[in-house]
């Protein structure tokens, strides 16, 4: 064992423990320091790694919770669309029924009667009746906050979500019932406000005797009857068709997106990690 009392050199009094230096002693501080060092080292790193396993642990349990409260909001979605159904129904009949007896010769041809309220109303004044599908999607806002990485936790659940509150089946059925009957019900107050208005002494269209004093006028306004029988073909053969369409996508992507939210609660961990 090299022992240099008092030694001179500056590098050498780097290592110098008291007054001498020792190669030996020189050896085991530099391995108990290095060990030290790595097992120092170690720790913050798997501290760091658990840390950040956790954090991701507690996104994918958020996921899953948000994933698991958009499988319920389905369902409030599946009875709103039911109700929207049988109120757009309600509405294209009464009209409908108008359109088909249009050129009767009768005063009263614009005038029907509601037997549930025994009261009579003119049916055309339905018209204005807006009714765009707009279902909730709260839980669908909370889940589009997330980032890109939130999405990515699972992809599978991503996609089906996505494709019930983006896709082409539910924009088109909003942009029908949005845009394009907005449009329709527009046109046909342009008539009313501005044609009929210059056409005839007075328009009140909730007056029944209204409608039975210029009943040959209306019946002769072929642009007004266009405009309904337009928007019966919209309902007739878009909207309702989309409406069947999307009812059955929604039971069917609910029906998925459950089964595989099934599969994700059931993953196995230990602490943090995945074993299956």
């Amino acid at each position: 064992m090299n022992v240099i009392k008092e030694p001179k050199k500056w590098y050498i009094k780097l290592f110098t423990l008291g007054k001498n230096f020792s190669s030996k002693t020189f050896s085991d501080n530099f391995k108990r320091l290095l060990l030290n060092a790595i097992a120092l080292f170690i720790v913050v790193t798997f501290t760091f790694y658990v840390e950040n396993q956790g954090d991701e642990f507690g996104r994918r349990e958020e996921y899953l919770d948000v994933s698991k409260s958009i499988s319920q909001e389905l369902d409030s979605i599946i009875t709103y669309t039911d109700r929207y159904k049988k109120n757009l129904t309600s509405t294209r009949d009464i009209l409908a029924k108008q359109f088909k007896k249009w050129d009767e010769e009768s005063d009263s041809v614009f005038v029907d009667y509601i037997e549930e309220y025994d009261a009579y109303f003119p049916p055309l004044t339905v018209f204005n009746t807006f009714l765009p599908y707009n279902p909730i999607n709260n839980n669908f806002k909370l889940f589009k906050t997330g980032s890109l990485e939130f999405f990515l936790i699972n992809k599978k659940i991503s996609a089906q979500i996505l494709e019930l509150y983006e896709g082409r089946h539910i924009g088109f059925l909003v942009e029908k019932t949005d845009v394009g009957e907005r449009q329709i019900i527009n046109q046909f107050n342009k008539i009313t406000t501005e044609k009929w208005t210059n056409d005839l002494s007075m328009v009140d269209l909730n007056d029944i005797n209204f409608w039975i004093k210029n009943r040959k006028y209306i019946q002769n306004d072929s642009e007004v009857k266009s405009i309904l029988l337009k928007r019966l073909r919209l309902w007739d053969f878009e909207v309702f068709n989309q409406i069947n369409s999307f009812q059955m996508t929604i039971k069917q992507k609910k029906n998925i997106l459950d089964s595989l939210i099934w599969e994700m609660e059931n993953e196995k961990y230990f602490l943090y990690w995945r074993i299956n």
